[in-house]
């Protein structure tokens, strides 16, 4: 484990990176800056190491032209429709940034944020604690947020992300890490022949603005089941309407579970380089997004450039809009409360 300089925010902050590694051949690199995971090099089924997130060699487009990736989003990850919300019948009004919606905590949400970041090394982990302490009314949320992320590297090959808030005020939070994963590696054109399985019987269905209907719909007969391994590309281009709004898949799906903990979630495979990504979580749902709004214009690490489903997101998560949603899981945090949740993304190969 090691912490080091990465580059200078324009007004001259240092944003640094700390690097994790672990006996199994695993690295993650991790920058303070948006509590972003810039690298994440893993072995295939040849014990070949390769780069399996998109991300850049500078802060700058992290700043300025990045759509999220790798990056912590919050105070609410996801969609809020028309950026308002209410608490205890107190109306709150969010910034805008996603045509008439508040996304992913807004103008300069935690993803454009400089946290403090704290390395550690224990007997058999490795791993950085991220703090961000966010002020009463930024963005528009009430009161100030005080929030942890902490990224733990396993020798079994496990990254585990836990999230940790307190707040002053009655607020909402919904924190998630936004990678984009393609399992086959920085050379790799797009992710369309991945095998994706999602342990879900229900999604949440959008409308022409991508913010839930209120409905939990069955994902039995339709593109959008994946109870069983299933290829990307197999239904993306389906004539569906869901699919048509989020021009493939940008949906949240709810979680089949009992009772709270970890549970499993997700499981995408790269049939080429045998590598695999398992994903548990405590969180009610997650969001498989598939790079569609990615248009060829962004130029990643090593000048690879970034077209048309070149990564897909798997984001745990309660769900989008949740606080307009009284049948959805609640995303309130009160004073005197503890906000934890906690992902798994073990990787291995077959």
């Amino acid at each position: 484990m090691t912490e080091t300089l990465f580059d200078h925010l324009p007004d001259g902050r240092d944003v640094t990176v700390t690097t994790l590694r672990n006996d199994a051949g695993m690295e993650v690199r991790i920058m303070n800056y948006g509590a972003t995971i810039l690298s994440l090099r893993t072995p295939d089924r040849n014990h070949q190491i390769d780069d399996v997130v998109l991300g850049f060699d500078r802060v700058e487009p992290y700043a300025t032209v990045s759509p999220y990736i790798g990056s912590v989003v919050g105070r609410y990850g996801n969609r809020i429709a028309k950026g308002r919300f209410s608490i205890d019948g107190q109306l709150f009004t969010l910034a805008t940034n996603n045509g008439p919606n508040h996304l992913h905590g807004g103008v300069e949400g935690f993803n454009k944020r400089l946290w403090q970041s704290e390395p550690f090394s224990k007997a058999t982990t490795v791993g950085v604690k991220m703090s961000y302490r966010s002020a009463d009314g930024e963005e528009g949320y009430p009161g100030t947020l005080s929030a942890d992320v902490t990224y733990t590297l396993t020798n079994r090959n496990e990254l585990v992300v836990e999230y940790h808030a307190t707040t002053d005020k009655p607020t909402i939070v919904n924190l998630t890490q936004h990678s984009y994963f393609n399992l086959a590696g920085a050379k790799a054109a797009d992710i369309l022949k991945h095998e994706v399985t999602i342990n879900a019987d229900r999604y949440t269905p959008v409308d022409d603005n991508l913010i839930p209907t209120g409905e939990l719909a069955p994902v039995a007969g339709t593109p959008f089941d994946f109870r069983t391994p299933t290829a990307i590309g197999a239904r993306i281009d389906h004539d569906n309407v869901q699919l048509a709004r989020g021009h493939g898949y940008d949906h949240n799906w709810v979680l089949n579970r009992q009772g709270d903990g970890l549970v499993f979630a997700a499981r995408a495979s790269d049939p080429v380089t045998g590598r695999i990504l398992e994903v548990a979580t405590t969180e009610p749902g997650v969001q498989f997004y598939t790079g569609n709004f990615l248009d060829g214009t962004l130029t990643g690490k090593g000048g690879r450039v970034y077209g048309r489903r070149s990564g897909f997101c798997l984001e745990t998560q309660h769900f989008p809009d949740s606080p307009n949603h009284p049948n959805f899981p609640s995303t309130i945090l009160r004073p005197g409360e503890v906000y934890t949740s906690k992902t798994i993304f073990r990787f291995y190969a077959k």
